[in-house]
């Protein structure tokens, strides 16, 4: 087992972040949706409770993501893509998780700029990037570039959480 998150998958599964597409398939190369990529934060950081609830019309309270939607918006990890919608059936970018996760941190001053070509400085994840590199919870998709508009994989979500619960966030 060489792949980069061949430990990460066994720890998501092992915490009880995500399972697998099926009982003998994780599907690391798989995109990952917005609803899973709370889900996954959401379990990685406790399951916490909420007060309240998010007002999306696209989240029915009955859904499996639901709570983790709720604590997102609660805590200020996402703000949705409008104020009635969430979209928890998009792909979810590798610009919109280092972003969860920066929020999910406290949204922590960063010491350098982004080096990545694709990372403009008046993006709203240039901050974020910059955090996840600097805490290498990720190098980038080369060592130019980031992929900010790159579909989030199911291995390198799981991957970044490993890496950013590991460090503690």
């Amino acid at each position: 087992r060489e792949d980069y998150y061949s430990d990460a998958v066994d720890w998501a599964v092992e915490k009880g972040i995500t399972k697998g597409l099926t009982e003998t398939i994780f599907g690391p190369l798989v995109g990952c949706t917005r609803a899973q990529v709370v889900t996954f934060l959401w379990r990685a950081a406790g399951q916490p409770d909420t007060v309240s609830a998010s007002e999306f019309q696209d989240i029915l309270s009955s859904e499996y993501y639901a709570k983790a939607v709720d604590w997102a918006v609660e805590t200020g990890i996402t703000r949705g893509v409008s104020e009635k919608s969430f979209d928890p059936d998009a792909t979810c970018t590798r610009a919109q998780i280092v972003t969860f996760l920066w929020r999910f941190a406290g949204q922590p001053a960063v010491s350098d700029a982004s080096t990545f070509t694709d990372v403009k400085a008046d993006q709203y994840y240039t901050d974020a990037v910059c955090w996840a590199v600097e805490h290498q919870i990720t190098r980038g998709t080369s060592t130019s570039t980031f992929g900010p508009d790159e579909v989030c994989t199911r291995g390198q979500i799981v991957t970044f959480l490993y890496r950013a619960f590991s460090e503690e966030v």
